[in-house]
């Protein structure tokens, strides 16, 4: 099991970015995929995850709204399409996957993880 994380950037506030998350080695049906972020000095926390299995997606409430988590089947690869960026999201963005199906939104319940790929959000 694999994570290739990318798509980070620069951006000013109010605009859009989108991170992937390329998976290999398995299939993203039979996983719960989350993306979490870490920002200088502070804990890594939950951003958005998803089980597509059971139709489920969720979002922390600091994004809900702005950010959209969605996958392409054929690329075996996850999106974090993020809009309305703010200077606060800024932050190294990581993928994390686990085999179980439920999103819980502790890092230690995740056993597989990408790279990190930095966000910064400013003019």
């Amino acid at each position: 099991v694999q994570l290739q994380a990318s798509g980070g950037g620069l951006v000013q506030p109010g605009g859009s970015l989108r991170l992937s998350c390329a998976a290999s080695g398995f299939t993203l049906e039979d996983y719960a995929i989350a993306w979490f972020r870490q920002a200088p000095g502070k804990e890594r926390e939950f951003v958005a995850g998803a089980s597509w299995s059971g139709g489920v997606t969720y979002y922390a409430d600091s994004v809900k709204g702005r950010f959209t988590i969605y996958r392409d089947d054929a690329k075996n690869t996850v999106y974090l399409q993020m809009n309305s960026l703010k200077p606060e999201d800024t932050a190294v963005y990581f993928c994390a996957a686990r085999i179980l199906r439920t999103i819980p939104t502790t890092r230690d319940q995740y056993g597989y993880w990408g790279q990190g790929t930095l966000v910064t959000v400013s003019s």
